[in-house]
């Protein structure tokens, strides 16, 4: 249990905490919500002993383990799996939970065959999905989770969300997603005004809680400040008069005792909406046939048709690393298609909120001047008047973007936006940085807007609200399903959402010797499994390395060769014949090996499926 008496908390003149109080009482599963910048994450620190508070106290239960999902990379083992069998807890029966924490990784979007790899070659989205399986599997008395959901795609979070919803132990929880933190929350806690207010329930609860409190709040000061304006004019009235005398110094002491209520100061929402440009036509975009493979990899989009109507509401969904972003970039003319097109209207006037939009900021820019490049002719009093919208007034839009918090950064990209008129919005997880205010502020923005929308987001609070048809990768490819996200779940659902949310729950008590041998000789087998399909793949990439080289290097002898036979260099080209000849014969070679080894490679993996099938069988 965790109790926070009359904590005291600031950064200079900022103060986030003034005699604030709140208890964690045993079991309980609580939401935390606040603007950005306001002590979420401080709060943390301070539960954490990484930062301390000014006065006050944080009492902790003695022998009272707290786990949290770690920003900084830190890896020490071999594997993924290793790495997170370091934070198994030490088991009191002897019991092999390397299950566990397999069970975790794949719950978190790990394949199979990736928990053998060496955590340092992870992407850092990855590594920060593996530190929060590392949290997980060390199940801790507390578990602190800040914004956990943005490193996760659709299908790993409603994993976590099952997972959560079955922890039996304490739980603070941050996240800009209000449907996710109610569905795992038992309690939600507001910072508000320097100080915490708890209450049992949904968000709902604890925001209707406020506004009451606030509400009596200023009926009564208008009543006081109502009252000490007559009393005021009382004594001012019958000051001079002996016969009031004894009165009038009554009132007087009295006002002089009753303490003054000061008016509330304004809470600054994200309140905004986009400028719609006009569009009379039927269809913004029609893609027919677009398909799309970086270099040397399998195409992510194969053939893909839609058409993109005027009011529509598409949402691009899917595992990360599958595409989602490509296809935005291919929409946006950013990437050229290998195949297929993305026909655009003559009359489009698009406006594109990218993941990496974020660094395209110039950090010696103040926020004033990247909202006024946004635009040639955008006058200073126009871009003041989005600043202040995007909540930074004043003086804060001369902030530089070097200072700026990630969440700050997103609303300078979209008051960018907001710069020129559009009717179709390109989103791509806008709501990642900001807070749950901010994020439900767009969400009305972007159901008030005319024109289309075509967003990628893990979130499901934002499919729910406003999506009417998907692009949806799974399986392996990219299809476009006509209907709601509730009608894809309930018709289609998403593939090998299956794993179980607490494999000690489906584990049981009674282990037997012979299931933790199973076990055992399944990461065995997943190890080699990585080793094996590593070095074809590897192989398999070298290969299409050096034709790609190759295909180069004949491309520009036969341009060479186009040369010397206007100049009439015989010599130069029977020497560039041989090497065309040579060449052509080593790619010819190697597009057979090529072939075997692909083949070999997709024999391995169904090899290794079977056995793996296999052992999960033999253990359930």
């Amino acid at each position: 249990m965790i109790q926070v008496s009359n904590l005291h908390k600031a950064y200079g003149r900022q103060v986030l905490f003034d005699n604030a109080g709140f208890t964690i009482n045993p079991g309980e599963r609580v939401g935390l919500v606040g603007r950005n910048g306001h002590g979420k994450t401080t709060l943390f620190r301070l539960i954490l002993g990484q930062e301390h508070p000014d006065s006050g106290s944080i009492s902790i239960t003695a022998g009272y383990r707290i786990g949290h999902l770690s920003q900084h990379i830190r890896m020490t083992a071999d594997t993924v799996l290793d790495e997170t069998c370091l934070s198994l807890p030490s088991s009191v029966d002897g019991v092999d939970e390397s299950y566990k924490a397999e069970t975790i990784l794949m719950g978190l979007g790990f394949a199979a065959d990736e928990l053998g790899l060496d955590p340092m070659r992870l992407s850092g989205g990855f590594q920060v999905r593996l530190n929060l399986a590392k949290a997980l599997v060390s199940d801790p008395d507390l578990l602190l989770l800040d914004e956990p959901t943005n490193y996760l795609d659709i299908v790993s979070l409603r994993w976590l969300s099952r997972f959560l919803s079955a922890w039996k132990k304490e739980l603070v929880i941050i996240t800009h997603d209000r449907l996710f933190m109610d569905s795992v929350t038992t309690h939600t806690m507001a910072i508000h005004r320097c100080r915490t207010r708890k209450a049992a329930g949904p968000t709902d609860n604890v925001y209707q809680q406020l506004l009451l409190e606030e509400e009596v709040y200023e009926k009564t000061r208008t009543n006081d400040e109502k009252k000490r304006k007559e009393t005021e004019q009382f004594i001012n009235r019958f000051r001079a008069k002996a016969t009031k005398a004894r009165a009038v110094q009554s009132r007087i002491k009295a006002l002089q005792k009753k303490e003054r209520l000061e008016k509330l100061s304004d809470t600054k929402d994200l309140d905004f909406s986009f400028r719609a440009a006009p569009f009379t036509g039927k269809r913004l975009m029609e893609v027919k046939d677009l398909s799309f493979g970086f270099e040397g990899g399998d195409l992510l989009i194969d053939g893909l048709s839609f058409f993109v109507g005027k009011g529509d509401r598409i949402a691009i969904i899917g595992k990360n690393g599958k595409g989602k972003t490509t296809l935005l970039n291919l929409l946006s003319g950013e990437l050229a298609p290998v195949g297929g097109s993305a026909r655009q209207h003559q009359d489009l006037k698009p406006a594109y909120f990218g993941q990496t939009n974020i660094n395209r900021l110039d950090p010696q820019k103040t926020v004033e001047e990247e909202i006024m490049d946004a635009h040639p002719d955008h006058n200073r009093g126009a871009s003041r008047n989005i600043c202040g919208v995007m909540m930074f007034p004043g003086d804060s839009a001369l902030k530089k973007i070097s200072v700026l918090s990630g969440g700050e950064k997103s609303r300078v990209l979209l008051g960018k936006l907001l710069v020129g008129p559009a009717n179709m919005l390109m989103l791509d997880e806008p709501t990642n940085h900001l807070d749950m205010e901010s994020a439900e502020s767009l969400l009305e923005a972007l159901d008030e807007f005319s024109g289309a929308v075509i967003i990628v987001t893990h979130s499901e609070m934002i499919l729910r609200a406003i999506a009417t048809r998907l692009i949806v990768f799974d399986n392996g490819k990219a299809t476009l399903f006509e209907g709601a996200y509730q009608d894809f779940l309930d018709r289609v659902g998403w593939q090998n959402e299956d794993l179980p949310a607490r494999p000690e729950a489906e584990a049981g008590e009674g282990r037997t010797a012979d299931r933790k041998l199973l076990r055992r000789a399944r990461a065995e087998l997943i190890n080699e499994k990585s080793r094996t399909l590593g070095a074809l793949q590897k192989r398999i990439e070298e290969i299409e390395h050096e034709i790609i080289g190759l295909e180069e290097k004949t491309g520009q002898d036969n341009k060479d060769i186009l040369d010397a036979s206007v100049k009439g260099d015989g010599e130069t080209i029977r020497r560039l014949s041989k090497d065309i000849h040579a060449s052509t014969s080593r790619i010819e070679a190697l597009f057979s090996e090529l072939e075997r080894l692909h083949a070999e490679l997709g024999g391995k993996t169904r090899e290794f499926e079977e056995r793996l099938n296999a052992g999960i069988c033999l253990q359930g």
